[in-house]
């Protein structure tokens, strides 16, 4: 179902202006990684899945999505899976850890309005999902429209902007776990502002070279 979905997009963006502005692809390493990116809304769950095409990206989702009979097969089918953002236990960690270690790459989304409430944990529980696999995060910051509808629109263009991914695999063997922990969730809260910063910095200036 996610490649299906994915595909469909893909074609669908290409086709009506290539509304995707991915910018340091290359900086996404092609072993199996985590991905994060700033969140305000729904629309970079589609833009992230669409920069990074063809890639599968399996999503960490809030666990209320998976409430109902059916939205629980749906999400399960573009590969996302459930977490309590409040409260992400040992348990929550295991499910991306495997993926990981599976050859599988994982989103999250640790901050933005959506994740208000569960910011802070899931930050951690990001840093922590890297420190434990030995696999690196690649942070990302999106910027443009934030209601599916707008993403159609003739000027509407979406920005995401990858940056240096924070590999916890080239740290010393002198750190503990909590410090590695604490070092990945310091360089990814810094590069993850730096980055939204620029990107935004982009967008406003490419928004106003299209008005003239």
């Amino acid at each position: 179902m996610y490649k299906f979905a994915s595909t469909v997009l893909h074609i669908v963006f290409q086709k009506f202006g290539k509304q995707v502005i991915t910018i340091n692809k290359e900086k996404v390493p092609d072993e199996p990684y985590i991905v994060t990116c700033t969140h305000t809304g729904y629309v970079e769950v589609i833009m992230l899945a669409l920069s990074l095409y063809p890639t599968e990206i399996n999503y960490m989702a809030k666990k209320e999505l998976f409430s109902k009979d059916w939205s629980n097969k749906f999400f399960h089918s573009v590969n996302a899976f459930p977490v309590d953002r409040e409260k992400p236990g040992p348990s929550t960690l295991k499910i991306p850890v495997k993926l990981l270690n599976k050859g599988k790459s994982v989103g999250i989304f640790p901050s933005g309005h959506r994740a208000e409430a569960g910011g802070a944990p899931l930050k951690r529980g990001a840093a922590t999902i890297a420190v434990l696999s030995n696999k690196p995060i690649v942070p990302a910051a999106f910027e443009g429209p934030s209601q599916v509808k707008s993403m159609f629109g003739f000027r509407q263009k979406s920005f995401i902007k990858f940056g240096d991914p924070i590999d916890p695999s080239t740290f010393s063997s002198d750190l503990k776990k909590s410090e590695k922990i604490a070092k990945v969730m310091e360089l990814l809260e810094e590069r993850t502002n730096t980055l939204q910063k620029e990107v935004t910095y982009i967008a406003s200036k490419a928004q106003q070279k299209s008005l003239k």
